[in-house]
């Protein structure tokens, strides 16, 4: 069978995205797809171009006013900044990734426990001490032979014992319980290193951009 491409691995990646932020269904655009969002943290909306060009972006961007819409945009920051103004404001940069998901029942290090559940095809997993303290989570969107993995966290007095591996590890065989296949997300520069370790393999990085008219002129 042939592995998607970019584009098709960016609408596997909305696909359990919107599940898991529980977002409106993504609207499709000749440059890609938007998605009304309305986070708590404020962003309305975004505005997702798996293959951008100058042309594309500078229109895009000149028709979205609403403060705290976002860009995604499947390229290297340094070749897209140059088409926007002042008043889009560069996030990190992401990394998109996939790998196979494989059934696999990681056990949790001496002294914490492992909680996972489905609710609404979100899957997530809890990781807490023995003592009932959250040491790390994390949660999935599943989209049929899909999942999602997203807002990845571990405590900082809990890093560096495997336990945002834990995780990752849980979601994904959980996920295969269910049907996924295979699974797709969109990671931090830290969170790369992690998925990497893990066995995915990166396809593009992604500009991540939001509309903050403050920074005008």
């Amino acid at each position: 069978m042939q592995e998607p491409d970019v584009r098709g691995l960016v609408r596997m990646w909305i696909s359990g995205w919107v599940v898991s932020r529980g977002s409106a269904e993504p609207v499709d655009q000749p440059w890609g797809w938007s998605i009304d969002v309305g986070a708590p943290s404020g962003e309305v909306g975004r505005h997702v171009l798996p293959e951008p060009t100058e042309a594309e972006v500078r229109k895009v961007a000149e028709n979205a006013t609403a403060p705290n819409t976002w860009l995604k945009l499947f390229a290297e920051d340094t070749t897209v900044l140059p088409w926007l103004g002042p008043q889009w404001r560069l996030d990190l940069p992401g990394f998109l990734m996939s790998t196979p998901l494989a059934p696999e029942r990681p056990e949790p290090p001496a002294g914490f426990t492992v909680t996972t559940w489905e609710r609404g095809g979100v899957l997530r997993t809890l990781v807490r001490t023995d003592a009932g303290h959250l040491a790390a989570r994390g949660q999935a969107g599943l989209a049929g032979p899909v999942a999602v993995p997203d807002q990845i966290s571990t405590s900082p007095e809990f890093r560096r014992r495997g336990l945002g591996a834990l995780v990752m590890r849980t979601l994904q065989s959980a996920a295969y319980e269910r049907g996924a296949r295979t699974g797709v997300l969109v990671g931090t520069p830290d969170g790369q290193a992690l998925y990497t370790a893990l066995g995915w393999t990166t396809h593009s990085p992604m500009a991540s951009l939001v509309l903050d008219p403050a920074r005008e002129g």
